[in-house]
């Protein structure tokens, strides 16, 4: 018996290859573009106000990180001559070296701000009374201010 050596071949891929094929050539476009319009979405600027940040919105690439947000000290200083407005200046001192020694960063800056804080407690306690709350914060920089103001 012979067999014959003319085997039927199918016509074409196969269902399975028209797919593989399909997804090898979409799968990357749409990875591509998911991926464009997921870092367009994503709130760059770091303010809770605008949740979506488009990409046409964005701050330059080569501005400096100054001009869009506030150095810590800054914050620091305002947030403590605010407080000095409704306690008294011992409170405000504590809290000030509580600060520093929770971001030690911020110690190159402690005499500066001590000596502002010097400054207003002169102008809401007058120098005699800011003088009693003095002390040993930042080199003593507050008597520093309170000294600068008196003059």
């Amino acid at each position: 018996m012979k067999h014959s050596t003319n085997h039927p071949t199918r016509r074409g891929p196969g269902p399975a290859r028209r797919i593989g094929r399909s997804l090898a050539l979409v799968l990357p476009v749409v990875l591509a573009l998911s991926g464009t319009l997921a870092v367009t979405r994503v709130n760059w600027s770091g303010s809770p106000s605008n949740p979506v940040l488009a990409a046409s919105d964005a701050v330059a690439v080569g501005a400096p990180a100054k001009s869009r947000a506030r150095a810590p000290q800054d914050v620091l200083r305002d947030q403590l001559l605010t407080e000095l407005q409704d306690r008294n200046p011992g409170v405000v001192l504590t809290h000030l070296q509580e600060a520093v020694n929770g971001r030690p960063s911020l110690a190159g800056h402690c005499a500066s701000i001590a000596r502002a804080l010097g400054r207003a407690a002169v102008r809401i306690y007058g120098p005699t009374r800011a003088q009693s709350y003095a002390r040993p914060v930042c080199d003593t920089s507050f008597a520093s201010g309170i000294q600068s103001t008196h003059n």
